[in-house]
């Protein structure tokens, strides 16, 4: 009677679940396994770009601020 039971469970997990499961999971590392789309290549490469200026733009503000206030590298590591 327990068997019967446990059967039904495991045979609806076997006949639905599993393969859905399956494909679920392989269709996912294909399209891991596929790399970047166009899309995402275009949207990493703006990322790239905007992270380069916002790098210049940090090395220029700390250039004016070394020529206007030597001392506010020390300040700021002191609080």
């Amino acid at each position: 009677m327990d068997m019967d039971l446990l059967m039904a469970p495991v045979i609806i997990f076997m006949v639905i679940v599993a393969p859905i499961w399956l494909i679920l999971h392989y269709r996912s590392k294909r399209q891991v396994g596929q790399g970047l789309t166009e899309e995402e290549f275009k949207q990493l490469n703006q990322l790239i770009a905007q992270a380069e200026k916002m790098n210049q733009r940090i090395e220029t503000l700390e250039a004016i601020l070394d020529t206007e206030s030597p001392e506010w590298r020390s300040r700021h590591e002191s609080n």
